[in-house]
């Protein structure tokens, strides 16, 4: 049970992380509707393999603040700020009129996903957010071989993410106003909750 908990942890926080449309989602969907299924898993791969690295990286530096306990309060306390600000931001992002991004790109689409994926500058601080909230938390511990294994959850819940976006694209790309529009609602809602508890845990 170790061991299933910090991959379904990381899955989750790749999966609801990445849920609401987005650049990388809805070109997961355009990729399979303009080239096909395959092309559009082949894009999913291609994004998904760069969790890898930027859920590693973000685990490298969780292990290293957890093994200074006396930054710990203030990284709580900084976790609280980006949870408000995620918040702040989906919500803000419920209140805006969904676009599709333009025509995707030719080229092979794993390589595609492999160069938008690594544009995402957020990735790298959430997945360390994620981590170092659970290990707070006391959910899991952020050493070998769990961190590994937070890292292939992340992985996974990216991939079928974007799969899940590759697969349904006829749907999705026709209900994408209406799903941003709910599904960032409820990610606001989430990471505030998220934040109201680990407020509670630091000040309370």
């Amino acid at each position: 049970m170790n061991y299933i908990i910090p991959f379904i942890i990381g899955f989750l926080a790749a999966f609801i992380g990445l849920l609401a449309p987005s650049m990388l989602n809805m070109t997961a969907a355009r990729t399979s509707i303009e080239k096909g299924k395959k092309a559009g898993i082949q894009f999913a791969a291609g994004a998904a393999s760069v969790v890898f690295i930027q859920g590693f990286i973000a685990v490298t530096f969780a292990k290293y603040l957890v093994a200074h306990p006396e930054v710990i309060t203030n990284l709580k306390t900084a976790a609280i700020f980006v949870l408000l600000a995620l918040s702040i931001f989906f919500f803000i992002q419920a209140r805006k009129k969904f676009k599709a991004e333009g025509k995707n790109k030719k080229g092979s689409s794993y390589v595609i996903g492999l160069g938008m994926s690594s544009l995402n500058m957020l990735a790298i601080p959430f997945y360390l957010a994620m981590a170092t909230l659970a290990e707070s938390k006391g959910w899991m511990t952020i050493e070998q071989p769990y961190s590994t294994i937070y890292v292939i959850g992340a992985v996974s819940g990216a991939f079928s993410l974007f799969v899940m976006y590759a697969s349904f694209a006829d749907i999705i790309a026709k209900k994408a106003q209406f799903i941003a529009k709910n599904i960032n609602y409820i990610l606001s809602v989430l990471f505030i909750v998220l934040a109201i508890s680990t407020a509670v845990q630091v000040f309370g």
